[in-house]
C-alpha cells in the first residue's frame, strides 16, 4: 500500500480475488486450548494449541448427526504434491482471461514446485512464498476440484482447517498474506462475475498481525448491499498463542435449517461473527448461495491490502495446512446462534486515554502505524465501525468526546465520527466532522458534543460519509464532563 501523503491512496481491504478490487474480511478471537463445539452443541473435542513442530492432528471424525462430505488430511511423502485428485494448482499471475495478479495486485508468481507446495511427510501442507536472488517471489495457490460444497436442503454444511500461519513479525512479515477461503462455483471458468458469485472468507491475515478476518463478499462492486469493496465481515486479535506460533482451527458454517439463513465463522470452536440472510435482498443472497463452492488455500505475497513486500521480508516461511475438513447435517428446529457478547463489566474508563486500535470488534478498519511510534486505525470509510467494550461514564454525565484525528482525503471529501451506545445502529450520542487535515499523519484532536451519558456502556463508533472513499485515521478518543 502507498502511505506517502503526495501518491494516490490505495484502500489497503482486501481486494476480491478475481477482480481488481479491494475487500477485507474478518476473523478471530481464541484461546490456546479451547473445546470446539458445533452449532447443535456437539463437542468435537479440544483443540490443542501446537506449536510448530508439534506432531499433527487427524483430521476429527464428525461427530453424531454430522456426515463427512470431503476430507483432505494431507498425508504421503516428503516433498510430494497435494493430490492432483483433490486439487488445482493455479499457475502463474492470473486466470486464463482474468484480472493480472489474481487481480489483487499481488506480486508473486503461483507455481506447483514442491519448493512452494508439498507435503511435509508429518501430516501436512506447506505452502511457502520464496524470493530469488534477482528479488522475484514465488508462492503457490491451490484450489479444490470440487466445487459442490453446500448445505443439504434444510440442512448446515461447515468447512474447517487446521493451520499455523507463517512464523513472521514486524518488518519481516511485510506483505505477506495468508488465506482459507471459498468462491462460488459459477466463478471456475468465467473469472469475471465477482462479487455477485459470493465469496466466503474462513481465515486472512496480513502482514503477520495476530489477527484474523473472515467475510462475505457478493452483491455489486463498488457499494451495494455487502458494502464491497469491504463485505460483511469482523475481526478479532490478541491470540495467545499467537497465530503465527501455533495451529488454530478455521471454520465456517452455513445454515439453511434457520430462518433467515446464516453463515458463522469460528476460530478454535468460538463463533465469533455471523451474517444473516436478511442482511441483504432475497436476489443478492440467491446469486452468492444457491450454487456450491470451492475452497481455495494461498500464501500471496505483497497487493493492494498489505503493501508491498521490502527488502526485510523473510523468505521461506510456509504457512502449514494440517487438514480441511467438510461436514453436513440435516436440519433440525433450531434458531440461529447470535454472535457471543460480553457483558459490559465497567473495565475501559471513560475518562482515560482509549487507543483506537484496542477495539474489541471492528468492520472495515485496518491497523495501521503512526509516524513516530505506536498505532491507530486507518483506512476508515463510510459504513466503518469499531467496538470498544464495558466503557464506564459514572455517575456525572458526560457531554463531550474527543478524538486525535489525521486526514488525507482529497478536496470535498469528509464524514462523520459517531458515538453510539450499545447497538451500531442505537441513535448517536455525539457526532464530529472531519475532512482533510493536511495528510494520513497530520493530527488534529477534535472536540464533539455528547448527550449526557452516565453508567457502563459498550460504545461503538462508527463512521458516516457520502462518499466511498477513506476519510480519515484515528489514534485515540476520550470522553469529558
Amino acid at each position: 500500500m502507498i502511505r506517502v501523503d503526495s501518491h494516490p491512496r490505495l484502500r489497503p481491504r482486501r481486494p476480491g480475488r478475481r477482480l481488481a478490487v479491494a475487500a477485507l474480511g474478518a476473523v478471530a478471537l481464541a484461546a490456546a486450548a479451547a473445546p470446539a463445539v458445533l452449532s447443535n452443541g456437539q463437542s468435537i473435542g479440544t483443540v490443542p494449541a501446537n506449536l510448530s513442530g508439534a506432531a499433527p492432528l487427524a483430521a476429527p471424525a464428525p461427530p453424531a448427526g454430522w456426515n463427512t462430505v470431503w476430507v483432505e488430511d494431507f498425508v504421503g511423502a516428503a516433498g510430494s504434491l497435494p493430490s492432483s485428485a483433490n486439487w488445482i494448482f493455479d499457475i502463474g499471475h492470473s486466470y486464463p482471461g482474468g484480472a493480472g495478479n489474481w487481480g489483487t495486485g499481488e506480486i508473486a508468481a503461483h507455481t506447483n514446485n514442491p519448493a512452494n507446495v508439498s507435503l511435509d511427510g508429518a501430516g501436512n501442507l506447506r505452502i511457502t512464498p520464496l524470493r530469488d536472488a534477482g528479488g522475484n517471489w514465488t508462492s503457490a495457490r491451490i484450489e479444490t476440484q470440487r466445487t459442490d460444497f453446500q448445505p443439504p436442503a434444510g440442512g448446515v454444511l461447515r468447512i474447517e482447517g487446521r493451520l499455523q500461519l507463517p512464523n513472521v513479525s514486524g518488518a519481516e512479515a511485510q506483505g505477506i498474506w495468508p488465506a482459507f477461503w471459498s468462491l462460488g462455483a459459477p466463478f471456475r471458468g468465467v473469472y469475471t462475475n465477482w462479487p455477485q458469485v459470493g465469496e466466503i472468507d474462513i481465515m486472512e491475515n496480513i502482514n503477520g498481525a495476530n489477527t484474523v478476518w473472515g467475510t462475505l463478499h457478493c452483491g455489486v462492486s463498488p457499494g451495494g448491499p455487502c458494502n464491497e469493496t469491504t463485505g460483511l465481515g469482523g475481526s478479532r486479535s490478541g491470540f495467545s498463542p499467537a497465530l503465527q506460533a501455533a495451529f488454530h482451527t478455521y471454520a465456517i458454517e452455513w445454515d439453511r435449517s434457520v430462518s433467515p439463513q446464516q453463515l458463522r465463522w469460528y476460530v478454535d470452536g468460538v463463533q465469533y461473527h455471523s451474517v444473516s440472510q436478511n442482511q441483504v435482498d432475497a436476489t443478492t443472497w440467491a446469486n452468492a448461495t444457491d450454487h456450491g463452492f470451492f475452497v481455495i488455500l494461498n500464501v500471496a505475497v505483497g497487493g493492494g491490502w498489505p503493501g508491498a513486500p521490502t527488502a526485510s521480508t523473510a523468505s521461506g516461511r510456509p504457512m502449514v495446512v494440517d487438514y480441511v475438513a467438510v461436514w453436513s447435517r440435516n436440519g433440525t428446529s433450531s434458531t440461529p446462534t447470535a454472535t457471543p457478547t460480553t457483558p459490559s463489566t465497567g473495565t475501559r474508563d471513560a475518562y482515560g486515554t482509549i487507543q483506537a486500535e484496542s477495539f474489541d470488534e471492528q468492520q472495515g478498519v485496518i491497523v495501521v502505524p503512526v509516524d513516530g511510534g505506536g498505532q491507530k486505525i486507518g483506512y476508515v470509510a463510510n459504513g466503518d465501525r469499531v467496538l470498544y467494550r464495558g466503557v464506564n461514564f459514572g455517575s456525572t454525565p458526560a457531554r463531550q468526546f474527543r478524538a486525535r484525528v489525521a486526514s488525507g482525503a482529497a478536496g470535498g471529501v469528509s464524514g462523520l465520527v459517531e458515538v453510539r451506545l450499545d447497538s451500531p445502529t442505537a441513535a448517536p450520542a455525539g457526532t464530529f466532522a472531519v475532512a482533510n487535515t493536511g495528510g494520513w499523519q497530520s493530527y488534529r484532536e477534535v472536540p464533539g458534543s455528547l448527550s449526557g451519558v452516565t453508567g457502563t456502556h459498550d460504545v461503538w463508533v462508527t463512521f458516516a460519509s457520502g462518499q466511498p472513499a477513506d476519510f480519515v485515521d484515528v489514534d485515540w478518543l476520550t470522553f469529558a464532563h
